[in-house]
């Protein structure tokens, strides 16, 4: 409240109970991923960093063949919250920032894109992709020529400042991109496996075929034998099979 004079006891510091919870933004939730040391940028993501998510799966579809694989960016923009059980930085006696690996990284999203995150989990497997800082203003600019993002007219510079820093630090579903096997190796595919054709109900000369281990059918009637190549077909002509 305005005017009121800040105590020690309304401050949270890192490591204290409830300052991840401070720390996230109104409407916002902080999810944990599992990553490896290679889908983690080999350690040298720290909080305050901004990351996409990368989704890899392999679609096995309904036919015979090997299976689709694809990569595909399903969020953009994330903020890093912690690594593992750390919401600062290392720093060693020298003064610099100690990069380390770890197994778990922690990110703030909206309720949406934590529904997301869980999906994809089970899906296969989440790498993170390191964005440069200069990203998020040149997509804003996009968005601002695109008409996406509409800035008021007279709007004060600073009020305008405030809320482009906003806008360029929103997490983002859009512009999804995605990768198939086919776009890196010529010997992967690029769609997946067709259904493989169906052998049961009738044959192509409209005659029913028989069920597995059932007695053969018995034409009755005329018929006309067509012959193709080698193979014959028996047509019925009019009757009842």
């Amino acid at each position: 409240t305005a005017g009121q004079p800040v105590t020690q006891g309304a401050l949270v510091k890192p490591g204290d109970r409830g300052f991840l919870a401070a720390a996230l933004g109104p409407g916002m939730r902080a999810v944990t991923v599992p990553v490896s040391a290679q889908a983690a940028v080999a350690g040298f993501v720290f909080p305050g960093d901004r990351i996409d998510l990368v989704l890899t799966q392999t679609v096995a579809g309904g036919g015979d063949g090997d299976p689709l694989k694809v990569s595909e960016t399903i969020l953009r923009n994330i903020r890093v919250l912690a690594t593992d059980q750390r919401t600062d930085n290392l720093v060693g006696e020298d003064g610099k920032t100690q990069v380390r690996t770890f197994s778990n990284v922690t990110v703030e999203t909206t309720p949406k894109m934590a529904e997301q995150i869980a999906v994809a989990q089970t899906l296969g497997s989440l790498s993170l992709s390191l964005r440069s800082i200069a990203d998020n203003s040149q997509e804003l600019e996009e968005a601002i020529a695109s008409g996406a993002v509409k800035v008021p007219n007279g709007t004060d510079p600073k009020a305008e400042k405030a809320m482009m820093v906003q806008l360029a630090s929103q997490p983002s579903a859009a512009k999804s991109s995605f990768q198939t096997g086919a776009d890196v190796s010529r010997y992967q595919r690029s769609t997946v496996p067709g259904k493989p054709p169906a052998t049961g109900g009738q044959s192509m000369s409209g005659v029913p075929m028989p069920a597995a281990g059932s007695a053969p059918v018995v034409i009755q009637g005329p018929v006309v034998r067509v012959a193709r190549g080698t193979a014959m077909t028996v047509v019925p002509v009019g009757g009842k099979n």
